[in-house]
């Protein structure tokens, strides 16, 4: 079993709740307030899970900028009061910054019995592929 630091579970906390208030923000039809803390606490969270030197290592490496620009810029315009531009910003940086992640976590995810199942139907399985592909060349 993974053992945690202190700082790293109030991270992960701060993490899961940035996560909810993002998703409840957008079920409320992009609640400008919610979507603002959870921005905050997600990134808040990030920091504690891995440190403030790894993360600013992470957000701001030389081939990463136009994804911290698009994600970071996506919170600012969301504190700024324009949810659904900030929010459309923030997924497509999410998508940019952490695409080397994806073809990993698809792997595992089939691995899982009842997704796993799910991600081998022909048609998703095409489509999970080809993102897997498009990302692993990155």
């Amino acid at each position: 079993m993974i053992s945690l630091t202190d700082s790293q579970k109030i991270g992960m906390g701060l993490t899961g709740f940035g996560v909810f208030f993002l998703f409840f923000g957008m079920i409320l039809f992009f609640d400008k307030a919610l979507l603002a803390i959870g921005n905050i606490l997600f990134v808040a969270g990030l920091s504690f899970v891995i440190g403030l030197e790894r993360t600013f290592r992470f957000f701001f490496q030389r081939h990463k900028v136009k994804a911290t620009g698009f994600f970071l810029g996506g919170v600012c315009v969301v504190l700024i009061g324009w949810p659904i531009i900030g929010v459309v910003l923030e997924i497509y940086g999410f998508f940019l910054l952490f695409r080397g992640f994806f073809p990993v976590a698809v792997g595992f995810i089939r691995r899982i019995p009842i997704l796993g199942s799910l991600l081998n139907l022909p048609g998703i399985s095409r489509l999970v592929d080809k993102v897997g592909e498009s990302n692993a060349m990155v």
